[in-house]
C-alpha cells in the first residue's frame, strides 16, 4: 500500500500530472478510474456534495490501492476543520476555494501546517489514519508528513487576482487554479458573455505563478483543450467532471429522444 504523498513526489520531480473530478463517495467510481492506470490522482469535490468522515477514509485508501494520489476541494467557511480531517483520513492534497487575499491564504496555510520552532501552524498530532494507515509514526516524521501535504488555492476573486504575486510568495502554497465562474461573479459578469476577459485574467494568473515558481493547474473538459495551456507552460491538469459529463450525456440523449418522441 502507498505510504508516500504521490502528488508531492510528482511536484518535487518536476513531472506533469493528470487528475479527474469525482462527485460520488462510492469507491467503485474511483476503482474504475484507478484501473485505467493513466491518472496520477483524483479530486473529490467535497464543496459540492454531502459526505461523511468515514467516506473520506474509504476514498483515500481506495486511491492508495491503485497508487493514485488524492485531492479534496473544501468550502471556505469550515476549511480548517474539513482539511484537517481529510488529511488525517489520508488525503494528500487540499484544494482551497474562495480566498480573497494573501492574508486569508496565510491563515489557511497555518491551519494545516504543524506547530514548532520556526513554524506557525496549528495542526497537532491526532493518531489518525493518514496516508497508508500510519497512525503512530515518530513526531518529527509526522511534522514532515504534514509539510508534504500539497496545498492548492483557487484564484477566483478579483481581489485574489490583484494579489496573485503576493499569494505566490507565501511559503506553503504549492499550486494554484483559476476559477472562472466565481471570478466572473466578482466582476458582475456571466462567463459566457465575457470569455475573452476572464481568459485574460486566467493567463495572467497562470503566467505569474510560473514566474514565481508555483505550479498552475488547469481544469479542462477534454484533452482537446490542453494545447492552449501547454503553450502557456502549464503541466498539471484536471480533465473532466463527473457530474458535467453525465449531465451533458443526459441532455444530449434526452433531446434526441424528445425529437424521436414527436414521431412515435
Amino acid at each position: 500500500m502507498m505510504k508516500e504523498n504521490r502528488l508531492r513526489m510528482i511536484l518535487d520531480e518536476g513531472k506533469p500530472s493528470i487528475s479527474s473530478r469525482l462527485w460520488s463517495t462510492w469507491p467503485g467510481f474511483l476503482e474504475s478510474l484507478g484501473n485505467i492506470g493513466a491518472f496520477d490522482y483524483f479530486e473529490f469535490v467535497a464543496e459540492y456534495v454531502p459526505f461523511s468522515q468515514e467516506q473520506l477514509a474509504n476514498l483515500a485508501r481506495t486511491a492508495e490501492l491503485y497508487n493514485m494520489g488524492s485531492m479534496i476541494k473544501v468550502d471556505f467557511m469550515n476549511r480548517g476543520y474539513v482539511a484537517q480531517r481529510a488529511i488525517a483520513a489520508g488525503f494528500q492534497s487540499i484544494l482551497f476555494s474562495d480566498h480573497h487575499s494573501a492574508q486569508e491564504v496565510r491563515e489557511t496555510v497555518n491551519m494545516v501546517r504543524p506547530e514548532g520552532p520556526g513554524m506557525e501552524g496549528h495542526f497537532g498530532y491526532p493518531n489518525a489514519r493518514f496516508i497508508g494507515m500510519q497512525s503512530h509514526i515518530p513526531c518529527m516524521a509526522h511534522v514532515e508528513r504534514l509539510n508534504q501535504v500539497v496545498l492548492c488555492f483557487m484564484i477566483e476573486k478579483q481581489s485574489a487576482v490583484d494579489e496573485i504575486e503576493e499569494i505566490c510568495k507565501i511559503k506553503g502554497v504549492d499550486m494554484i487554479t483559476f476559477g472562472a465562474n466565481d471570478y466572473c461573479i466578482t466582476r458582475g459578469w456571466n462567463p459566457a458573455e465575457h470569455k475573452a476577459e476572464w481568459r485574460k485574467a486566467e493567463r495572467y494568473v497562470f503566467e505569474t505563478a510560473l514566474k514565481k515558481g508555483i505550479q498552475p493547474r488547469a481544469h479542462i473538459d477534454s484533452m482537446d483543450e490542453m494545447p492552449y495551456y501547454l503553450e502557456m507552460g502549464v503541466r498539471h491538469f484536471c480533465v473532466g467532471d463527473q457530474m458535467k459529463v453525465l449531465k451533458n450525456f443526459w441532455t444530449e440523449q434526452g433531446a434526441r429522444f424528445d425529437e424521436l418522441r414527436k414521431r412515435l
